[in-house]
């Protein structure tokens, strides 16, 4: 079989394709012939030898694919041959809270990921997806779309119906996080840099739009339209003191990125009463809700660009560098 792996961590150019030995399941275990993967920021990052987590030799990459069981071993009760399966982020969080433990399991990083021809899995690290979606529209699922499903639905406080979101950028956190609160009745607020990617953000169901280059003091602007009970919040300390002005009194911020720097000044959450919650993906529970919520509404992800395997480097290039809008996806069978 084929798998693409990191000799060493660095840059994208030290990726390479290298066959390998096809596994056998053991006890308790379940081999998947993968058929799609997809890209995510973290992804650079790996690649970049930037995540400290990471397996730093022969690393297999990708944490977010799908595809089928083709053999399952002794023991396995959850699957069978032919289901259709992803892989959970975090390996190790069936449910509950998020443990050390368990983020030392997380795919394309501290354990090898999915960019593979075939993976044995654990069979408590799969989940079916959803009869109406792709293989490639289900390899877009396991991080960014479950991220934004934790942010909304699994953490402190849930988003409920007819309260206001914020939404940055049009990255696939923000995309599904759209996605997900349209669908529950929320009013949404969505800002970026691009003008017709707020015209495609506002075909998605938001119903108000901002772009930041215009108004640099967008959370000042927010405040003044009435403000917002929720933020998902993936810019990190750059964005953060604009998504607390943004907030409401009482408002929660869902902490997801890190892509810019800054200083943090607690006293505005102590003095408004803010929420600022620190979210780590999801767990298989967390998956398994998404799913149905996915069924229900016949939800599909938005993909700009599939890749072809043997273009998997290609496929990084393309998503480091694009102004694209939507998942980047590799085909592998």
């Amino acid at each position: 079989m084929k798998s693409y792996l990191f000799p060493i961590l660095g840059s994208i150019d030290d990726m390479v394709q290298q066959e390998r030995q096809m596994p056998t399941p053991a006890y308790g275990q379940v081999l998947v012939r993968m058929r799609a993967a997809s890209l995510n920021y973290r992804d650079l990052t790996v690649a970049r030898g930037r995540l400290p987590r990471a397996k730093t030799v022969d690393l297999v990459p990708l944490s977010d694919g799908a595809g089928e069981v083709v053999a399952i071993g002794d023991g396995v009760t959850r699957h069978v041959v032919g289901d259709r399966v992803a892989g959970l982020f975090f390996q190790d969080w069936a449910g509950g809270a998020l443990s050390e433990r368990m983020a030392a399991s997380a795919l394309g990083g501290p354990v090898d990921g999915v960019l593979t021809e075939y993976r044995l899995f654990d069979e408590d690290g799969l989940i079916e997806i959803p009869d109406h979606l792709t293989f490639q529209e289900a390899a877009t699922l396991p991080c960014a779309a479950l991220t934004a499903w934790h942010a909304l639905f699994g953490g402190a406080r849930t988003l409920l119906p007819g309260q206001r979101v914020l939404l940055l950028g049009s990255g696939g956190v923000s995309l599904f996080a759209l996605q997900f609160a349209v669908r529950a009745g929320a009013h949404v607020i969505a800002t970026s840099s691009d003008d017709d990617k707020l015209a495609r953000m506002r075909d998605m169901g938001a119903q108000e739009t901002l772009n930041y280059r215009d108004q640099p003091e967008w959370g000042l602007v927010i405040a003044e339209r009435g403000g917002v009970d929720h933020v998902v919040e993936v810019g990190g300390a750059g964005t953060l003191p604009h998504s607390m002005q943004a907030c409401r009194f009482g408002g929660a911020i869902h902490l997801i990125g890190v892509l810019t720097g800054g200083q943090i000044d607690p006293a505005n959450i102590m003095r408004r009463n803010l929420l600022l919650e620190g979210v780590n993906v999801g767990s298989g529970e967390m998956f398994a809700a998404m799913n149905a919520a996915l069924t229900i509404h016949r939800l599909h992800p938005l993909i700009d660009r599939v890749f072809p395997f043997d273009e998997a480097r290609d496929a990084y290039h393309y998503f480091a560098g694009t102004r694209g809008m939507g998942k980047v996806v590799i085909n592998i069978s």
